[in-house]
This record gives C-alpha cells, structure tokens and sequence, in this order.
C-alpha cells in the first residue's frame, strides 16, 4: 500500500512539475508517449531495440506543421524540466532525436544502469504544452 501512495505522490508531483511551463505548440491533456516492451527494471542486452508508442498525438517528421503532431527524443541518463521545456531539446548522447519520424530505434549502451524516457518534440523540436512525456524508466544492461 506504501509503494501505491509513492507512486500517487510521484505521479501528482510530476504531472505539478512539468505542466508548469512548456513551449507554446498544444498538446492534448490525455496525449501520452510510452515505451513498448521496455518496462521499467529490465534486464537488456545492448544493442537494445526500443519501440515508441503514442496516443492522443500524431508522429510526423521535424519541420511538419500540423495540429496535434510531433516527433520522438530519447533522454538517457537526463531528464527535462524547467525552463529547459520551453526550448529546443539539445542533439547529444544524452538526447537522441528521431526527426524523421521514427516510432523505433537501435540503440548501443554501456553495461549498467541507465534512465530512459521519451519526450515529444513539436515541429521545432520544443516539447508542447502540456509537454508529452513518458515515465522515466530504469533498465540495467548486462
């Protein structure tokens, strides 16, 4: 029952964090992105096939003006919050883009711990407001 209410708790304190500021492209309340078949504590081996899935939202490629549209990141090892949801999402190691539309990818990771989470990006690569974001994820790479 205690991890029930952590979780609650969590979830209310994510959601307080990250709807205070976004970019200025909409987002629907009930749009979400999510990994399929990646769940949190997983045991992988690299290379890691990961599959994005969306609802509530269309994927089309960066640069794509369309209502309710936007492409996928990946974070690994970082998170987004603040001020930095109202800027472009940096192109590093850390924030891998998917710009052209991509619902899947391979990705190559050292062995250990790693956080993962998507984040949708709007035409210019800004996440939305409400900004889509998926659970951050824990997976351990043998």
């Amino acid at each position: 029952m205690d991890r029930l209410y952590a979780a609650a708790f969590a979830a209310l304190t994510f959601t307080l964090s990250t709807t205070a500021t976004a970019g200025e492209t909409p987002a629907p309340a009930d749009a979400k992105v999510y990994f399929i078949d990646l769940n949190d504590g997983d045991k992988v081996s690299s290379p890691i096939d990961i599959r994005f899935g969306i609802e509530g939202m269309q994927i089309v490629p960066a640069g794509t003006e369309q209502e309710y549209s936007g492409h996928h990141h990946l974070l690994i090892d970082t998170t987004l919050d603040g001020a930095s949801l109202d800027v472009p999402i940096p192109a590093d190691e850390q924030h891998i883009h998917f710009g052209s539309g991509q619902k899947e990818a391979r990705v190559e990771l050292s062995p250990g711990e790693h956080t993962l989470q998507l984040v949708l990006g709007d035409l210019n690569h800004i996440p939305h407001n409400p900004p889509v974001i998926s659970e951050r994820i824990t997976i351990t790479v043998e």
